[in-house]
């Protein structure tokens, strides 16, 4: 039979009782109330008696009691030590029994927790609900921390949307003074965003910006989506971003003026709204460089600006700009040079001044610092990320920026940094307080495409392994006549230094399918990388690889026994082996512009270090993006192109040379280029040009659907196989133009492409209609 202990009637629950004598006990009130105090009841008591303790010493029930014996007490002071033994917390009933000149404590102890079970929970499992309680069995049990552990589970249902969830603590007695504590959970419907609007907002629609936030309104697969829950917590840190975009594109006076949440009729679900207020958008103004550092020139500074009249404002740009001049600082020997930005604000012209001041910064050095909370993660993958080591100059804003960089290696749930006073006035420590959470990941995936079918996969992948903060990543996939895997493992800091170590290895095969002939790859190839400029890094790279192609089906009507994918076919394995680079460039995520960016790409592999393959192969990628109409189009162009070199007179294979599968839309694959008879040979050399536009087309955002329109122009061209019968491979372009429909799923991203070849050639196979799926479990 259960015992209902609810909130707020535990207490009550209780047999708390405090007998003082009947006869006793009613005159002392009466005289209160009559009778000057020197006729209030007192008691004198020669010997104290415990009755009813089994685990509480009765040492301890007397000091808590503090009655000092043989001394004259008042009835109020035998109140206040009762009030304090029940106060304790131990005992289930307290009994204070006067008894002539011996006082009689009788106490029933609270039982001890025979085990703590959880009725009706369905969305938290078991043994998550039992971390997050205190009650546990053999413990003593208590009322109190019952309570406290109910508030917990619930505050657990709330931070997954559940609002409406209630607990109810219930004990069922058990022999030997044992209770069983029950957790009746009623878990309620998650509590969704049903609408999330804002007002005040004229520069960006209200689609925009919810794309901002963390919350996210319900959609049609709410039942998957987490974000589109109510979490009061997570409200602040919307507010946060919310004000960061709108500074980074000018707009300094932005406020949130307000978050109203209102419960709908039906209390399941809430309307969220952002009151903002966005002010006007500022531009740079003038730009200068000053110094306040006696004897500092100002010109190496001056040239590590980049920022330039005109620009639109942002925060970014400003704290970009101090870090490049604080380095130039650094390298002239300036350990205390701070930079500090005036700005000066025209109104008139919205436009703002901004004067880098050369100071001299206080003589604070960090005395060192603490690390706390990284039970997996090793310190020195956190140090690293600091620039500034024990000793060194303090400098508030490489601290901040450190801890930013922490918080971006996604191995932390929480990461809290903060300078504090040292041992003395010029020293500084630095804590960094984290929470760990979980860092590897194992999926099974399922993909479609209207041409390669349906594959399947698998990985597994750890970004902080052993706690160094290396990756290491498998997987192994599987198509209708293929297969493929793949070994990755990154060092990050190698030797202690921005330097990323990679090694990556991979075995593919492929059987007759769309061509008449098995392939089989197998290679190996370690790499470093390292930055050679803010913008730029340099890859060097070493690569050997065996790769094969045989069993050639000349039974198969497409095929052409004696031609050139035979001749290939019969030169069986080859062993390729050289070195290679690729330089980038990227400013996507880190530029001036946080609606537009570059990324550019060059890289060479020069193969014959060995093996049987000599050549050169050259590629490279120019992409630029940007966001127009006030952030509600995205308009991307890339150009790319590469050429392939054979040396010593060899003749290229189809597996080493280009085709144009994944790099112009609107065809088969293979479906373009040289080809003899039936059969694609591919190209020493490939070149296109793609520009596309994702914009909106109407729907409400929450169905996740948007539409998208591009345009293909490229070629395929080029073979050093003389005297063969095959078409052309004159360079021909091809152009396709397309619409796309693009569905965002929880289970996978989805893409419609509907195109038309506006030009090509007659032996070109065109795929006017491809769906590509990929859902991740």
């Amino acid at each position: 039979m259960y015992e209902t202990h609810a909130r707020g009637r535990l207490a009550a629950s209780l047999m708390l009782t405090l007998r003082l004598s009947a006869v006793p006990f009613v005159f002392a009130l009466s005289s209160v109330a009559t009778a000057p105090a020197a006729y209030a009841q007192a008691y004198t008591f020669s010997q104290i008696q415990i009755e009813g303790n089994e685990r509480v010493e009765a040492a301890t029930i007397l000091k808590y009691a503090s009655i000092p014996r043989g001394q004259t007490i008042s009835a109020a002071q035998l109140n206040d030590a009762y009030q304090r033994i029940a106060g304790s917390g131990l005992f289930e009933t307290v009994e204070l029994v006067p008894s002539g000149g011996t006082l009689v404590i009788r106490v029933q102890e609270y039982p001890t927790i025979n085990r703590v079970s959880f009725e009706g929970n369905a969305r938290i499992k078991d043994e998550d609900l039992a971390g997050i309680v205190e009650s546990q069995s053999r413990r003593v049990y208590s009322p109190s921390q019952a309570e406290a552990d109910a508030a917990a589970i619930t505050e657990a249902y709330a931070q997954s949307g559940r609002l409406a969830a209630r607990v109810d603590p219930r004990i069922i007695r058990r022999s030997d003074n044992r209770v069983d504590v029950v957790f009746e959970i009623r878990e309620g419907r998650v509590t969704e965003i049903e609408r999330l609007s804002f007002t005040g907002n004229r520069a960006f629609s209200d689609r925009r910006l919810r794309q901002v936030l963390e919350t996210k309104q319900a959609g049609l697969l709410r039942t998957f989506i987490k974000a589109d829950t109510f979490v009061g917590d997570r409200i602040a840190f919307d507010r946060q971003v919310l004000t960061d975009f709108y500074r980074s594109r000018g707009y300094v006076d932005f406020q949130v003026l307000g978050v109203s949440s209102e419960f709908s009729r039906e209390r399941d679900a809430f309307f969220l709204t952002f009151n903002v207020q966005e002010g006007q958008s500022f531009k740079f103004g003038k730009i200068t460089a000053v110094s306040e550092y006696p004897g500092v020139d100002v010109a190496p500074y001056e040239a590590a600006i980049k920022v330039r009249e005109g620009a639109t404002y942002s925060p970014a740009a400003v704290d970009n700009t101090i870090s490049r001049m604080e380095a130039v600082a650094l390298k002239e020997g300036l350990d205390f040079l701070r930079v500090e930005p005036r700005i000066t604000r025209n109104d008139r012209d919205q436009t703002l001044d901004v004067a880098f001041v050369l100071t001299r910064g206080p003589r604070i050095f960090v005395e060192r610092i603490d690390i706390e909370g990284n039970a997996t993660t090793l310190d020195r993958v956190i140090r690293r990320q600091f620039r500034t080591v024990e000793g060194d100059p303090f400098n508030p804003r490489e601290i901040r920026e450190a801890a930013e960089r922490i918080r971006a290696l996604g191995f932390f749930s929480r990461a809290d940094v903060e300078a504090v006073q040292g041992s003395a006035q010029d020293q500084v420590v630095v804590d960094v307080n984290v929470e760990e959470q979980p860092t590897g990941s194992l999926s099974f995936g399922v993909s479609y495409g209207v041409a390669s079918g349906v594959g399947f996969a698998a990985s597994f992948q750890e970004t902080n392994f052993l706690g160094r903060g290396q990756l290491l990543s498998v997987s192994i996939g599987a198509g209708v006549r293929s297969a493929n895997s793949n070994l990755t493992f990154v060092e990050p800091a190698f030797l202690g230094r921005d330097l990323k170590f990679r090694f990556s290895a991979y075995y593919n095969t492929s059987e007759q399918d769309y061509e008449n002939y098995d392939t089989r790859m197998i290679g190996i190839s370690p790499a470093i990388e390292f930055p050679v400029s803010e913008f730029g890094r340099l890859e060097l790279r070493y690569k050997v690889s065996e790769d094969t192609m045989d069993n050639y089906d000349a039974t198969d009507p497409d095929a052409n026994p004696g031609g050139i994918i035979d001749l290939e076919t019969q030169e069986g394995s080859l062993i390729t082996s050289g070195v290679g680079y690729t330089y980038s460039h990227d400013t996507r995520r880190v530029g001036l512009n946080p609606n537009a960016g570059v990324l550019l790409r060059f890289g060479q592999d020069f193969n014959g270090l060995g093996g049987d393959v000599k050549s050169v192969v050259t590629t490279a990628l120019v992409s630029a993006e940007t966001k127009v109409l006030n952030e509600e189009v995205t308009l991307r162009a890339e150009l790319e192109g590469g050429a392939l070199n054979m040396l010593d007179g060899q003749s290229s294979r189809v597996i080493d040379r280009f085709t144009a599968n994944g790099k112009i839309r609107g065809f088969e694959p293979n479906g373009i280029g040289p080809v003899q008879g039936d059969e694609a040979l591919g190209g020493n050399y490939f070149a296109v040009a793609r520009f596309e536009a994702d914009f909106p087309i109407g729907l409400p955002e929450e169905y996740g659907i948007s539409g998208g329109a591009f345009v293909d122009v490229g070629s395929v061209w080029g073979l050093d196989v003389g005297g063969a019968d095959f078409n052309s491979d004159d360079m021909k372009l091809r152009a396709v133009a397309g619409l796309s429909v693009y569905w965002t799923t929880p289970i996978g991203p989805l893409r419609f492409n509907f195109s038309r070849a506006l030009q090509k050639e007659d032996y070109d196979k065109e795929q006017r209609f491809d769906l590509t799926v990929s859902t991740r479990f």
